[in-house]
């Protein structure tokens, strides 16, 4: 007999998912939790605007992919760097050298999937729920990069190699 639980149907309409402010800046949306697909994948939208920027950084168990929904974002990627605007992709297999940069002039909205969903503790840990009511703009929400670095040292899942690898672009 198998004793791992049989993953239950999720769906979730646009507006719906937890909301939570991440201290390396945005908003994230969470719309499956790695709970929720039995460890499967973590997926969550994510609203930054221009200029957020992340460390250098890998997973070491776990793939990341992030599509571009909206705006542009520069991905560095394993000593590449490529622009990557909406409708298009970027994945970072584990263990591969990353950080990227909102580039777009009005921002950025992405779909980042984690595959398996192994990061999540790291997320939950370097963010906070967003309060009923609470209707700040991304760049007035929580900024709190020791915290997103404690977090990764504490919950695994990223592992931070050093600064971000970019020259902020002008607007």
């Amino acid at each position: 007999m198998n004793d791992q639980a049989m993953p239950k149907s999720l769906v979730r309409s646009a507006s719906e998912g937890e909301r939570r402010w991440f201290y390396g800046g945005g908003l994230h949306i969470w719309k499956a939790t790695a709970t929720e697909t039995n460890g499967a994948f973590l997926l969550f939208e994510d609203r930054m605007d221009f200029g957020k920027v992340t460390p250098l950084h890998t997973h070491p168990d776990s793939d990341e992919t992030m599509v571009v929904l909206e705006g542009e974002i520069r991905m560095h990627l394993d000593g590449d760097e490529h622009v990557v605007g909406a409708g298009g992709i970027a994945s970072a297999p584990r263990g591969v050298p990353h950080a990227f940069m909102v580039s777009g002039a009005d921002g950025a909205r992405l779909l980042c999937l984690h595959t398996p969903g192994c990061c999540q503790a790291f997320y939950w840990d370097a963010s906070e729920p967003v309060a009923d009511g609470d209707d700040r703009a991304l760049a007035d929400g929580p900024l709190d990069m020791s915290r997103v670095m404690e977090s990764a040292k504490c919950n695994g899942g990223i592992e931070i190699l050093g600064p971000p690898p970019f020259t902020m672009p002008a607007r």
